[in-house]
């Protein structure tokens, strides 16, 4: 991808994805509906692809538990409005009852709305 025109979009795009990884660690759901697009999605590593309103649900439901969430790579592209981040993680997180440290890569694309970025969509595999 192109690198953007904008140099601030970049820190703008990290800024939100640590703000995500903040909302999901504290079960903020409020700041996370804030920080997805309408459309969002989220789709696990069983590939289900989960709409933004259930898998937020379900965190309030206590299936999603995020007790933390270590970053151990982080790669950006940003081309204009839009972008693809690539983060590798260790989530220690309760799922449907189960607790482990996942070793999680989410792969995310963000578009520009406004002034603000938003997740359009996250995918989840292992790594």
């Amino acid at each position: 991808m192109r690198p953007t025109a904008d140099p601030s979009a970049r820190e703008e795009i990290l800024d939100a994805h640590r703000a995500f990884l903040k909302a999901m660690h504290e079960g903020d759901t409020s700041a996370l509906d804030a920080l997805l697009d309408d459309e969002s999605t989220l789709t696990h590593m069983t590939g289900y692809v989960q709409p933004k309103a259930e898998w937020l649900a379900q965190m309030r439901q206590g299936q999603f538990v995020y007790h933390t969430i270590d970053e151990k790579s982080t790669t950006l592209d940003v081309d204009g409005d839009t972008a693809h981040l690539v983060v590798r993680t260790v989530t220690d997180a309760t799922v449907y009852g189960t607790r482990w440290d996942w070793r999680l890569q989410l792969a995310t694309d963000y578009a520009r709305r406004s002034d603000t970025w938003v997740v359009l969509r996250t995918k989840a595999t292992t790594w």
